[in-house]
């Protein structure tokens, strides 16, 4: 019964550890892929600021949707993310003001302020574009790591994503929290996970 019992231990450990390498590989490839096709809206992933400047992670973003707006990808840019603890502003302000300073006309600018993590962001865009009628096909700018889990909450939301990453780096720390996280997501949803967290 022991011996039973051990063998099925190893054999759930097995599988596991399989699952959680080939989410690894999945995350890791989705890193290194570009997909920016012709899409009704750029959804730009929200990233910290300060006093209403631009980190480098977001403003690198902002500058990536704004390359893809000149490009003719998509005629609407969405802006994403709310306030944290001690801002004086919200992410989606900071960045609609850094795109209209670059040229970036108000009518193409759409804003979302109330998110505070990816699944809050994506499912408020998701609302916005709908509100506009303008399509759910969406090319999400975000950081390269992040990329496969922002496109599988886009699809749980009732978006038809692209991923167009970043041209940042990502580290073996972001690599392995993002495995861990859509790992989880599929198992129990990426609503419950937002929630989780």
């Amino acid at each position: 019964m022991i011996r039973w019992l051990v063998r099925i231990a190893i054999g759930a450990v097995a599988v596991v550890a399989l699952y959680v390498a080939v989410t690894f590989g999945q995350v890791w490839w989705a890193s290194r892929s570009d997909d920016s096709a012709a899409s009704a809206a750029i959804v730009v992933m929200g990233a910290a600021q300060w006093n209403g400047k631009p980190s480098p992670v977001l403003r690198g973003r902002l500058d990536h949707a704004v390359e893809l707006y000149d490009a003719g990808v998509a005629p609407l840019i969405v802006v994403t993310g709310g306030k944290q603890d001690g801002d004086a502003t919200t992410q989606g302000r900071s960045g609609y003001d850094y795109l209209r300073e670059q040229g970036v006309p108000d009518g193409a600018i759409k804003v979302e302020v109330q998110g505070t993590n990816s699944f809050e962001e994506l499912s408020a865009s998701s609302f916005i574009l709908q509100q506009a009628g303008v399509g759910d096909d969406v090319v999400i700018v975000t950081d390269p790591y992040h990329a496969l889990r922002v496109s599988e909450i886009a699809e749980e939301v009732g978006l038809h994503p692209h991923v167009s990453p970043t041209d940042a780096s990502s580290g073996p720390e972001q690599m392995a929290r993002e495995t861990v996280a859509v790992a989880l997501g599929r198992l129990i949803g990426y609503r419950r996970l937002a929630s989780l967290s």
